[in-house]
């Protein structure tokens, strides 16, 4: 099947029609944006969230970054907000910033926990609406709306009328990375850690699994059932290949190779391991002191989790999300001080992509 649509442009285009009334900013007011100069008693305060990054961030840098981390965990705390960040954000957000992260699965269950008034999402356009359809209560924002998602833009709603119309009975598993519009007409999410799981949760041989082509391949290979796919593809996980990881055990046999399930089946075929980033940093943390492995995923994994998994050395080849990359300490900050960009649902499309998602979450364990 042909890639198709702009899920998350026709989601955005009914964020913005929903924001003609009273805004994040009418609702919560304005806070003046704080001096950002770097002073000894930012330096001091942020001396300990330093240390967590100095590997990945030269010290003649941390006094550009320093001043926004001061501010940003200041103003939170004002606001009654909550920063929650993927793990494929930059080790400046990772580790000096966030309250909560983790990869899709861990980030959808703790929104649904949260406390606080104001949830700012940092990833990419889906997971804000995910947090928004657990908190519809909840004020979302993040910090550029323009950060998307290739699989999300994948598929439509439409699409997956379509699927139903030519396959009826049919049950369809919808991947997260896809826009509260698409869940609302599926039967259930799943992520890349339990999408196994949630195929054989039904009696059905035959079950639709998309829009990760791939994911679903090499899930095919997991299951007895029939599983039916979609052409999109991770615009960071689709450029590895089998050569080039090859290429690096014929270098070193030693280098374990973990790799994402977003990647071609014959990445994974090479591999040592594949699983979510969550397993992904689980499989690193166990490997003995020594170790060399190579995280076959978004490049900023391996240098947010170099302290979890100490005495791992990491080899990294570098495909970074440009989407993920969108979201930077001042764009944070933007959204405390101005309430931007505050991400909506429409209430009746949100009911039924809620159902999806919370069927997901609430699905028991084999």
């Amino acid at each position: 099947m042909a890639l198709a649509g702009s899920a998350v442009k026709s989601s955005k285009s009914t964020s913005r029609k929903a924001s003609k009334a009273k805004t994040a900013l009418d609702r919560f007011g304005e806070i003046k944006m704080p001096d950002l100069t770097y002073t000894d008693k930012i330096a001091k305060a942020t001396a300990p969230l330093y240390e967590k990054v100095r590997h990945h961030i030269p010290e003649i840098e941390w006094p550009i970054h320093a001043p926004y981390v001061y501010w940003i965990n200041k103003l939170k705390k004002k606001r009654n907000a909550t920063i929650l960040a993927h793990n494929y954000q930059t080790p400046e957000i990772y580790h000096c910033v966030a309250d909560i992260v983790g990869d899709s699965l861990q980030l959808a269950r703790e929104a649904g926990l949260v406390k606080e008034e104001i949830i700012i999402q940092c990833g990419v356009h889906f997971m804000a609406e995910t947090s928004k359809l657990l908190n519809p209560e909840k004020t979302v924002l993040i910090p550029d709306m323009r950060a998307g998602c290739s699989l999300a833009e994948s598929i439509t709603a439409a699409d997956i009328r379509l699927l139903r119309e030519a396959h009826s009975g049919v049950p369809i598993v919808t991947y997260v990375n896809t826009s509260a519009e698409v869940k609302a007409e599926s039967d259930i999410c799943c992520t890349s850690s339990n999408a196994v799981r949630v195929v054989e949760s039904f009696e059905s041989d035959t079950v639709f699994l998309i829009p990760d082509e791939y994911l679903a391949q090499n899930v095919a290979k997991l299951t007895k059932k029939k599983i039916l796919t979609w052409a999109g593809h991770c615009e960071v996980h689709e450029r590895f290949t089998a050569e080039e990881l090859l290429a690096y055990k014929k270098a070193d046999p030693a280098i374990q190779i973990i790799a994402h399930p977003e990647c071609p089946p014959s990445v994974v075929a090479v591999s040592d391991y594949a699983g979510s980033t969550a397993g992904m940093i689980e499989y690193a943390k166990t490997r003995k002191p020594g170790a060399k492995v190579l995280l076959v995923t978004e490049c900023s994994m391996a240098s947010n989790i170099e302290m979890e998994a100490k005495g791992v050395e990491f080899i990294k080849p570098c495909n970074l999300c440009p989407h993920m990359k969108r979201i930077t300490l001042p764009k944070i900050l933007e959204s405390l001080v101005y309430m931007k960009e505050e991400v909506l649902v429409d209430p009746a499309m949100a009911k039924k992509a809620k159902r999806a998602v919370e069927r997901m979450v609430n699905l028991k364990p084999n």
